[in-house]
């Protein structure tokens, strides 16, 4: 019995650390200040807007569009969430530098593995809470009169605000792997971002503009939406996380740390 244990062949998981990497960055991010206030303001911030117009509905009898009610809830959520979203990714990696080499890469964790369970762990937990408080936000129309909501209109608002801020995790985590400090990824990441959606904001009708579809929330959600437009800007934010991976994967397993 013993030979026949011992001859029998050993397999090893490869993609075992990765997990692990995956596994205790969520529940780091869920432990993290910075994401339970995140999700604090976020909720009291519904709450509040959600008994404001309760009470104008009811005293004042100014019944709002579900579609304006849900689209203020989602875009200045989003707009109030990015700076905190920055500082919970833009330190990832740079906030572990210190330790890294003695504590996680000296372990058989490849950094190739490291950098994939960090990026993929802050877009599970950050993507699911905004898609959580995302439907939190379209059940809040049931309040109201106006039912003017379109089920697929509301599922390409929760898609494309989720293919944006995956984005901006992306980059965070990538300046994070590329800088020694958190402090300066945290400026650089604000330069990045609100530099290029001012630049995008200069450009033509025709290109797409996170702005601009984050202003037409109301129309989207209603079902007026141009699916092409949508799926430019959706495609082109898939396609700068997947660039922007890339750079941070590759440099961050040639530089020391």
């Amino acid at each position: 019995m013993d030979e026949a244990a011992a001859k029998r062949p050993v397999t090893f998981n490869r993609w075992l650390p990765y997990w692990a990497v995956f596994q205790a960055d969520v529940h780091q991010t869920l432990r993290n200040w910075v994401y339970r206030v995140w999700v604090l303001l976020s909720v009291l911030a519904t709450v509040g807007y959600l008994l404001y117009r309760v009470g104008l509905a009811h005293e004042a009898g100014i019944a709002q569009p579900a579609s304006l009610l849900v689209s203020n809830l989602i875009r200045w959520g989003v707009l109030g969430s990015i700076t905190l979203i920055v500082v919970l990714t833009a330190g990832a990696i740079s906030a572990e530098r210190g330790t890294m080499a003695d504590s996680v890469l000296s372990r058989g964790i490849s950094r190739y593995q490291y950098f994939l369970g960090k990026w993929h762990a802050r877009l599970a937990a950050v993507l699911c809470t905004y898609l959580a408080m995302g439907l939190l936000a379209l059940g809040s129309s049931l309040f109201f009169l106006h039912q003017d909501l379109s089920l697929g209109g509301c599922l390409m608002a929760l898609v494309t605000v989720a293919a944006l801020l995956a984005a901006v995790i992306t980059c965070g985590v990538t300046v994070s792997a590329l800088t020694n400090s958190t402090v300066v990824g945290i400026a650089v990441l604000w330069f990045v971002l609100y530099g290029g959606g001012f630049a995008l904001d200069l450009l033509p009708a025709s290109f797409p503009s996170p702005d601009r579809e984050l202003h037409r929330l109301p129309h989207i959600l209603h079902g007026e939406y141009n699916l092409r437009v949508l799926g430019e800007l959706i495609a082109w934010s898939a396609g700068v996380s997947f660039v922007t991976a890339l750079v941070g994967l590759f440099r961050f397993a040639r530089r020391d740390v």
